[in-house]
């Protein structure tokens, strides 16, 4: 019954912030809870480190991709030509390939280009594999758009890639939004490219940290808990700040007729 009664409650017997303070100082300030624990995961040290990591990746990744992306994507929605269609399906069927499959060939060609252990590897590898995802968004949402603003702005003297920047991107301002959204939570909780690419505890993004507080004889809940709640504020904050420009986004390229 005592046993009962001190594991099993509703609520937790007491409150203590020890698990954000031994995560957000590194490892050095442990509290009452973990002074006496002998053994802490490497991991539970490097949660600033892998923050800073993964709002550099998720930054750099979803910006690359946009810009990539939707010249991809007008290209498609907008040029006639015969590979367009064979590029969008190209694309989507890419994505079909289970990305763990990719993986050796993956490691090997960056080992050769010199991308391992470094932020611009990971950065590289998931803008390549995001691509898709980009393009299948911005596509459809580029072709909702009336061609006679770019037709006239044409006319005007503007070249096209000049209407693509005047005219058509600040028209697709919730496309962009929704897509940049959904490329960055991506990129954000990404855990099989920075593990395979990268083993340097400096370069080690917060999906990593988080994995390694499994290891063969403990499990670190309160840890992983504390690091998931502070993990998922940058993405809460993101789809907050743009949550109508999303909704328009994803509606307005759905509902093209």
């Amino acid at each position: 019954k005592a046993v009962q009664r001190d594991v099993y409650t509703l609520l937790p017997r007491e409150y203590t912030v020890a698990n954000f303070q031994l995560i957000l100082s590194g490892g050095r300030q442990r509290g009452p809870i973990f002074e006496q624990v002998s053994y802490l995961p490497a991991s539970a040290e490097r949660f600033p480190v892998a923050f800073r990591n993964s709002l550099v990746v998720g930054c750099a990744v979803t910006l690359l991709t946009l810009v990539v992306g939707s010249l991809s994507a007008y290209t498609i929605a907008r040029l006639d030509l015969s590979w367009t269609r064979a590029l969008l399906q190209a694309s989507l069927a890419s994505r079909m390939v289970p990305l763990i499959m990719l993986m050796v060939p993956l490691y090997v060609l960056f080992r050769r280009l010199g991308l391992l252990n470094s932020l611009t590897g990971v950065i590289v590898a998931e803008v390549g594999f995001l691509m898709p995802y980009a393009v299948v968004i911005l596509a459809p949402y580029f072709a909702s758009l009336p061609s006679e603003l770019e037709d006239a702005a044409r006319i005007d003297g503007c070249t096209r890639f000049g209407a693509f920047l005047r005219i058509v991107l600040p028209l697709s301002t919730p496309g962009l939004a929704a897509c940049g959204v959904i490329m960055f939570i991506i990129s954000w909780h990404e855990l099989l490219i920075p593990l395979i690419l990268l083993n340097k505890p400096e370069f080690m993004t917060l999906p990593v940290v988080l994995a390694g507080l499994v290891s063969d004889y403990f499990v670190f809940f309160t840890l992983m808990m504390a690091i998931c709640l502070l993990g998922l504020l940058p993405t809460l904050l993101l789809v907050l700040g743009l949550q109508k420009y999303v909704v328009r986004g994803l509606v307005a390229g759905a509902v093209k007729g």
